[in-house]
């Protein structure tokens, strides 16, 4: 069966045009939160910690705040665009059209996702405003990029069928995936933490998701890479399945 390309092409197209209409403050926010980071703690702690497992500290941040940037504007972009047609009424002209669930995933995640990497190059660009780098894997480091985006568009529009009020669309977001990021690397080694609290932060799966970044950026990592990897793309194969179990017993969708 050949994947409906009109449909994908209007969802995406409608979805991705709430995105032009706020394009000033899509691309002003992260430049400006990049660039405080980098003047705080490229000042305050790149004072102290000249380099980072060889990597100046300056550059060392550059994935983790990339990573911060990409998973909050991910799920917040997939979350929103499927809860809105939820909470107006429209989801059902889509359940009764004759899109599949393909057709309304590539829609909706390609919209969220592709946000995303543009954000995430605009962090790129404006990170080599304050230090100059050289990404060792560019290969690995798009195909990281594409995993996670895609990973956690997919756990947006999981949050988005599951929220029943805008309320509950901010409670994961900024109480869960936001402390495990900043508590997953993004602004240190985790070589440089004492036990037990280097251990306990191995339980953290953001660690990964950083290292991996970060593997790719410079060729070094806290964690094993292949074990990074493996991580991520098992959560895709997660969010992919729930996903598909919500479009076929139809949960949070029609009622």
């Amino acid at each position: 069966m050949s994947l409906n390309l009109h449909a994908i092409r209007a969802i995406y197209r409608f979805e991705l045009a709430r995105t032009w209409r706020t394009l000033f403050q899509s691309i002003f926010t992260p430049v400006l939160t990049t660039s405080l980071y980098f003047v705080v703690f490229g000042s305050a702690m790149g004072g102290r910690m000249h380099e980072v497992h060889g990597v100046p500290y300056g550059a060392f941040i550059i994935p983790g705040l990339m990573l911060l940037t990409i998973l909050s504007e991910s799920i917040a972009n997939a979350s929103f665009g499927i809860y809105l047609p939820r909470f107006t009424g429209t989801i059902y002209e889509l359940l009764s059209a004759p899109v599949g669930v393909p057709e309304t995933l590539a829609g909706y995640v390609g919209a969220a996702a592709t946000k995303s990497v543009i954000l995430a190059l605009v962090i790129l660009a404006t990170a080599r405003f304050f230090v100059p780098f050289h990404i060792v894997h560019p290969l690995w480091a798009i195909v990281f990029l594409l995993l996670i985006t895609i990973s956690f568009c997919l756990f947006g529009f999981i949050l988005g069928c599951w929220a029943d009020g805008f309320e509950k669309l901010q409670v994961v977001p900024l109480m869960v995936i936001t402390p495990l990021t900043f508590l997953g690397g993004t602004f240190y080694s985790v070589d440089m933490l004492p036990e037990p609290w280097r251990t306990v932060t191995l339980f953290n799966p953001i660690v990964y998701l950083v290292n991996g970044l970060r593997w790719a950026f410079y060729g070094v990592a806290d964690v094993d890479i292949r074990i990074a990897a493996g991580l991520t793309l098992l959560f895709l194969i997660a969010c992919i399945t729930v996903v598909m179990i919500i479009f076929r017993t139809g949960w949070r969708l029609r009622t």
